[in-house]
C-alpha cells in the first residue's frame, strides 16, 4: 500500500510567543511534520501558540495570513504583537484588523473586570459563562477575550485575545493597558462596577434614601446605574484612583 509522503516545515517563534513553548523549544527552529496542506493557523496552535497572539507571519520571508496553506520545506517565522516595532504595510495582522476597545473576561478574572470598569473600560464578565459562551460573545459582540486559559484562545470563534502572563490583578491590568494601548481610553467612574453599564448622573434628591448619613452631608454629585440602581459618588476612593491613573499614565513614557 502506498503511503503519502510526510511533509516538513520549519518554524521559529519570536519574543513573547516563546511563553507558550516548552523550555527546550524556545527561540530554536522547530520542525513540524504534516500531511496534505494544513492551514498555518492549525499548525501554529498544534505547536502550542494560540492564534490571537500572532501578529506577523513570514513564510519564506514573505508575509502571509493565518489562512495560508503550508507547503513542504516552508520556512516560517512567527512574531507577536510588539508595540515598539514597526512593520511595512501589509505585514501586521493586527493593523489589518485592529482589536476593538471592548473586552470579555473569563470566569477567573472578576477582580480584573472590576478594575477595568473603574477606569471606564468596557469589560464584560459573568462567572457563569462557559468557554464556548465566552467565545460566542466575543464573536457576536466583537470583543477581545482576556484569559489565563490558552485553550479558550484557540477556539475558532475568537478573533482577538490575550493570554495574561501574571496572576496578580494590578500586573494584569498593566499588561492589558500596555498590550492594547488603552491610555487614551480611560474615563474613570463612568461604568457600573457590577453591571458594566454606563452610569447616569442623578440629583441628590433622587438617591437621598440610599445614601449613608455622612455621604448626605458631605457630597452633592451622584451617579446611578440604570440597570442595578447602585449609586456612586466621588469619595476617598476617587482620590486614590486619580493617583493610580497618574502612575498608569507614566507607563507610556
Amino acid at each position: 500500500m502506498l503511503t503519502t509522503p510526510e511533509n516538513k516545515a520549519h518554524f521559529i517563534f519570536h519574543g513573547a510567543l516563546n511563553d507558550f513553548l516548552r523550555k527546550r523549544q524556545q527561540t530554536k527552529p522547530l520542525t513540524y511534520s504534516f500531511k496534505g496542506s494544513p492551514a498555518i493557523k492549525d499548525a501554529i496552535e498544534a505547536i502550542g501558540v494560540p492564534h490571537p497572539e500572532v501578529d506577523v507571519l513570514l513564510v519564506n520571508r514573505q508575509p502571509v495570513t493565518l489562512r495560508y496553506r503550508l507547503c513542504d520545506r516552508d520556512e516560517v517565522e512567527v512574531y507577536p504583537v510588539d508595540i515598539s516595532r514597526s512593520w511595512p504595510v501589509g505585514y501586521s495582522l493586527e493593523e489589518q484588523n485592529p482589536p476593538p476597545p471592548r473586552f470579555v473576561l473569563d470566569v477567573h478574572l472578576g477582580t480584573l473586570a472590576r478594575s477595568m470598569r473603574m477606569l471606564g473600560l468596557d469589560a464584560s464578565y459573568d462567572n457563569n459563562l462557559s468557554d464556548s459562551a465566552i467565545a460566542g460573545m466575543a464573536e457576536e459582540q466583537q470583543r477581545v477575550v482576556l484569559t489565563r486559559d490558552i485553550g479558550l484562545l484557540k477556539q475558532k470563534a475568537v478573533t482577538w485575545g490575550y493570554w495574561l502572563r501574571s496572576q496578580h490583578t494590578d500586573e494584569q491590568l498593566e499588561e492589558v493597558i500596555r498590550r492594547f494601548k488603552l491610555w487614551d481610553r480611560f474615563s474613570p467612574f463612568e461604568r457600573c462596577l457590577t453591571c458594566n453599564v454606563p452610569v447616569q448622573e442623578v440629583s441628590k434628591e433622587e438617591v437621598l434614601e440610599q445614601l449613608p448619613p455622612k455621604t448626605r452631608l458631605y457630597f452633592n454629585e451622584f451617579f446611578r446605574c440604570p440597570s442595578c440602581r447602585r449609586v456612586y459618588w466621588k469619595g476617598s476612593h476617587y482620590d486614590r484612583m486619580q493617583q493610580y491613573l497618574e502612575r498608569i499614565s507614566r507607563m507610556r513614557e
